[in-house]
């Protein structure tokens, strides 16, 4: 994947991220980048007989941060023959750490591994869910897996035409990045590339009710126009990506299209799971009242059904509500 040139890495504490550090490393090499590796600890505060800013809380802070340093300096330590590395440790609220250090030096890329949430029955978390809503940059979160490689990669987008023309630019764009993105991963990974787009023929349902009146062969015949219309935007799209990827890359991969009727919150997931991805690439904004649009409530929905891999990404212009100091 050869566009991104400031990484930022995210370890956890338990240092269970060592495979997908090897990832990052890897990606780093291979695009000729910086990588940061940060871990972040919560801000201590006054609690019973603790004086805020007092001795005995500035102290423990100090310990916690010198710990955590040299937790990363061992996570770091045996690449740094191959890469130039820095390392930092973070303290406050964990997300917004991670967003204010992306505004500060201009990080391209956010790469970490899952909270655990098994327990609540989500593959994210509460910070995973506010970078994936927040962070300006791609953030890519990677599950732990047997395989290093990923074997099928899923990229969703939305090729619906019922926009106005500057929200028709920006989800083109957006698109644009999704295919260019998941197919350089999947052909790094040698891992096959899925492509989908769910789509819905809007006001069918209305068309069965009892004060519309309409014959059933003329709302076939509507719906069927509905899917043909998308299926040559699906078209279109795959024209361009073989423009932009190459032609010798497209007939690589081979990339196997999925025009989908229904839901993108219902039909998304399932296909994930019915091919079995290894990694969802997809759009994540906080904005909500745009049917169609993967993102927003549709993107929550999606992500709290899935358990695999997602790389998220921004629309052009999209602007984050952190700010780079509290």
């Amino acid at each position: 994947m050869r566009r991104f040139k400031n990484i930022l890495f995210v370890a956890d504490s338990g240092l269970k991220s060592s495979d997908v550090f090897e990832r990052a490393v890897s990606l780093t090499e291979n695009n000729q980048a910086s990588l940061t590796v940060v871990d972040v600890i919560p801000r201590i505060t006054a609690g019973i007989g603790m004086p805020d800013g007092g001795p005995i809380s500035t102290d423990l802070q100090a310990a916690m941060m010198s710990a955590h340093e040299q937790q990363l300096e061992f996570l770091v330590e045996p690449y740094r023959e191959r890469i130039d590395i820095k390392t930092r440790v973070l303290n406050g609220v964990h997300f917004l750490e991670i967003v204010r250090e992306v505004l500060r030096n201009g990080h391209d890329l956010v790469i970490k591994t899952p909270e655990t949430w098994a327990w609540l029955g989500r593959f994210f978390g509460s910070d995973d869910m506010h970078l994936l809503r927040k962070c300006p940059c791609p953030v890519w979160i990677i599950k732990l897996q047997v395989s290093k490689s990923y074997r099928r990669v899923l990229a969703a987008v939305d090729v619906g035409g019922a926009y106005p023309k500057a929200e028709l630019e920006s989800r083109d764009a957006l698109n644009r990045k999704i295919l260019e993105m998941a197919g350089s991963l999947a052909l790094s990974d040698f891992a096959s590339l899925h492509i989908v787009h769910v789509w819905e023929a809007i006001g069918e349902s209305v068309m069965h009710g009892a004060f519309m009146h309409i014959p059933e062969d003329e709302i076939k015949a509507y719906v069927e126009q509905e899917r043909r219309l998308h299926e040559a935007s699906l078209d279109g799209l795959m024209r361009e990506v073989t423009i932009n990827m190459g032609k010798d890359a497209v007939e690589y991969l081979q990339p196997r299209t999925h025009l989908v009727r229904g839901w993108a919150r219902k039909e998304v997931p399932a296909l994930a799971k019915r091919i079995e991805a290894d990694l969802v690439v997809m759009g994540t904004v906080i904005r909500t009242g745009i049917p169609g649009f993967i993102m927003g409530n549709t993107a929550e929905t999606i992500l709290n059904q899935i358990d695999c891999s997602v790389l998220a990404i921004k629309p052009p212009g999209f602007v984050t509500p952190v700010t780079p100091e509290e």
